[in-house]
């Protein structure tokens, strides 16, 4: 073989997908990790924090480089921009939590650890995931049972008044509605595969409107059911609304009948007018959606100085370092996207959201390409539903567009229960999407 032979063959070899993907792949982890070390250098300069803090730096990209050639070995053919999509987030997560809270960002490096092995796991799970499916009720008993070991031997980690929703050993806390959100993705993914062409046979009618049969869609209901009841009953009401309105997406998606939207939606505000009046808790966030000014120094203060957050931030922020979002109360959890406003700006807020639509958006693009497959094609319309509808309704609490219902800013926000299953859920799709 001549010079110029081989020469070609290696070029040849260098254009392959799997070889553009990887090069792709780097490219923008390379581009995620110089924007989180010029931010994360603005901090240290900012507040005059000791150079030692570049050991988070240090090990997201130990994570990051890990779990590239990981998935360069398992999953040649993947979705180059989910991996260093949610990358980029989580590690600019980390810097603000370090910004806002320091010993809670140790925390979170460490959960990051974890959150990446876990992703990298699920890619090499064997089977192609029909495991996931053939064991669905199993899967599902396993949540509700976490459920309800959480009544009784729950925990909160950050006050003895609130709810309970924790179940962990010595400072090892881990929160499993968290888990019941995969759980429940998967379960309705496989049921809808099996059944979604016999959900309207035989359909009821109500003059004009045809109702779905009870006879296949009732199981999905009933399990639905449960598990909204035992999380009601542990009073994490925004994973309740957030499983709801899941559940109401798929249904459509896996019908395309309006019916299912719209009879949500109205089931959606029956059901906040009876927690309205039945959960205390209830009344007082819609109260201060719908007025927080009055109430500005009490239980509104949280929402109010969120508010004074986002306006201070203007259109280019404060600048890292240089806000003041700490007067956010829980700034670190619920209210994440509040700091992001203040010292990013409008342009960093509108850079969180694009990353988080990205996501959805490759999710959803996966979904259409996989119709063939039922149980792929929902299992990652519902995971991509599940991320986005949890964004909005953060994003939405936040800017008091709706009222606030506590759930964590996916990737961003502290807590670790959430980084991981949230890194789980992406690791789903980069599965599905190198069974393309």
């Amino acid at each position: 073989m001549t010079f110029s032979s081989l020469t070609r063959v290696s070029a040849l070899r260098e254009t392959t997908p799997e070889a553009l993907i990887r090069r792709r792949e780097l490219l923008l982890l390379l581009l995620a990790a110089a924007f989180l070390a010029v931010i994360l250098t603005g901090l240290i300069v900012a507040r005059g924090l000791s150079p030692s803090n570049y050991w988070h730096l240090a090990v997201w990209a130990g994570c990051a480089v890990g779990g590239h050639l990981a998935l360069n070995r398992r999953v040649p053919r993947r979705d180059p921009f989910l991996f260093p999509t949610v990358m980029l987030l989580s590690g600019w997560g980390i810097v603000l939590t370090q910004r806002l809270t320091t010993g809670f960002a140790e925390r979170q490096t460490v959960w990051l650890i974890l959150a990446t092995a876990a992703l990298v796991g699920v890619a090499y799970l064997p089977g192609h995931l029909r495991w996931l499916s053939r064991y669905r009720y199993t899967w599902l008993g396993f949540g509700l049972a976490l459920l309800a070991v959480t009544i009784v031997l729950g925990r909160n980690p950050g006050s003895e008044f609130g709810p309970r929703l924790w179940l962990g050993v010595a400072d090892f806390n881990f929160q499993p509605s968290e888990l019941l959100k995969v759980i429940l993705v998967v379960f309705m993914a496989s049921y809808l595969a099996d059944n979604h062409d016999l959900i309207d046979l035989n359909p009821h009618r109500l003059g004009p409107l045809r109702l779905p049969s009870l006879r296949y869609l009732g199981p999905l209901i009933l399990m639905w059911g449960i598990s909204v009841v035992v999380l009601l009953w542990q009073r994490d009401l925004g994973a309740a609304t957030l499983f709801f309105v899941v559940f109401v997406i798929l249904l459509y998606l896996g019908s395309g009948r309006a019916i299912y939207l719209l009879g949500g939606a109205a089931l959606l505000v029956l059901a906040g007018g009876i927690a309205y009046l039945t959960f205390g808790v209830v009344e007082r966030r819609v109260d201060v959606w719908l007025n927080p000014w009055p109430q500005a120094s009490g239980a509104a203060f949280q929402v109010v100085q969120s508010l004074m957050a986002v306006a201070s931030g203007g259109v280019a922020g404060q600048g890292i370092g240089q806000g003041s979002p700490t007067y956010v109360p829980v700034v670190h959890s619920d209210f994440m996207f509040a700091a992001v406003a203040e010292e990013f700006g409008l342009i960093g807020a509108l850079a969180v959201t694009a990353l988080i639509a990205l996501i959805v958006l490759r999710g959803l693009r996966l979904a259409a390409q996989t119709q063939a497959r039922a149980f792929r094609a929902f299992l990652a319309a519902g995971l991509s539903v599940m991320l986005g509808v949890q964004s909005l309704m953060i994003m939405g609490g936040v800017l008091k567009l709706i009222p606030l219902t506590g759930v964590t800013l996916p990737f961003l926000s502290y807590g670790g229960s959430s980084l991981l299953m949230s890194f789980v859920m992406v690791g789903l799709l980069i599965v599905l999407s190198g069974e393309r």
